[in-house]
């Protein structure tokens, strides 16, 4: 067995096509980690009615940025970039928990190559067992599975890590200077929403954003910002106020020059390139914000690059 260490990259995925659109849905609502519709034996048929009905509409969004998520390019070229910077002891792998790769693929690479001891590192800063947890919980599920022996660690959250909190901060201060006047910017901090009930029953998420946010605010004294959460879905009580009733009520104190500040997304996906990009960059025009824009995504930006060095080195010990 090779003496190197696999670090594998987890993350949410997305539909690389118009048609995987509704197959990447289906997979989503069938996770009870995430939602639990009726009883278990039941979900996979009521996932195939939501996905199949969600779809024609969400189709036309993908339609907008180019007809397809680009979060796997994305994340592989994370991988590419983190291999590079940890040098010769590590291999990088991504598991897509929606999508492809998915995780028992990822597997399936790692122990072609006789790798044996496997570092999961989380691409969400901020845990929440829909997120983290349900990307773990499948590992676990697969690693259960594998007669291959694998010694697994995890990197679960670095919502509060001093290298995040610099990548994060040199987009906020690439996409201020580019307005006339900073103080005059408004900082909106849009963070994937989750269902309250999560919050309630002790799921740290909200915490951990907020922790965020006071970090990043300490390195731009003077400029007003604000939280509100995106990408709402369903009947359900969800965390507030959500990102579209923030730009209208900051419209209507006279606001017009806004600056987003993508949360918990660490790649560009729909979240950003649609529902900031197209959505809400169109209705807080409409509502008198003449001068709306957003900070760069991570991606494979440097700093960010190094931050998940840092971490992967730190879970090596």
């Amino acid at each position: 067995m090779t003496k190197k260490t696999a670090v594998l990259l987890l993350q949410m995925g997305g539909p690389d096509s118009l048609s995987a659109i509704e197959p990447f849905l289906y997979n989503l609502f069938s996770d009870r980690d995430i939602i639990r519709i009726g009883p278990a034996f039941l979900q996979p048929m009521i996932a195939r009615f939501i996905a199949r009905r969600r779809s024609k509409k969400v189709r036309e969004y993908y339609k907008k940025i180019g007809g397809k998520s680009p979060i796997r390019e994305l994340t592989e070229q994370q991988a590419a970039e983190l291999e590079a910077a940890l040098g010769t002891g590590y291999r990088c792998f991504v598991a897509m928990r929606y999508s492809k790769p998915d995780t028992a693929e990822a597997l399936a690479a790692i122990s072609r190559e006789g790798i044996t001891k496997v570092i999961a590192l989380s691409l969400y800063p901020h845990y929440s067992r829909a997120t983290v947890g349900s990307s773990i919980n499948e590992l676990e599920r697969v690693v259960k599975k594998s007669s291959a022996p694998v010694s697994l660690s995890y990197i679960r959250q670095f919502y509060n890590n001093p290298a995040y909190i610099a990548a994060l901060s040199e987009k906020v201060e690439r996409g201020l200077a580019g307005f006339p006047e900073r103080n005059d910017v408004q900082l909106l901090f849009s963070a994937h929403g989750l269902p309250q009930s999560f919050i309630d029953s002790g799921d740290p998420y909200l915490e951990h954003i907020q922790a965020t946010v006071r970090l990043t605010m300490e390195h731009f004294g003077g400029i007003s910002h604000h939280l509100a959460f995106q990408s709402r879905a369903g009947p359900v009580k969800w965390l507030e106020p959500s990102t579209e009733a923030k730009i209208a009520e900051l419209a209507a104190s006279g606001c017009t020059q806004l600056l987003m500040v993508p949360l918990s997304f660490v790649s560009d996906h729909i979240e950003t390139l649609y529902e900031i990009d197209i959505q809400y960059r169109d209705e807080a025009k409409a509502l008198g914000i003449v001068d709306f824009r957003r900070t760069e995504a991570l991606n494979s930006s440097p700093a960010f690059i190094s931050c998940l060095a840092e971490l992967v080195r730190g879970a090596a010990g």
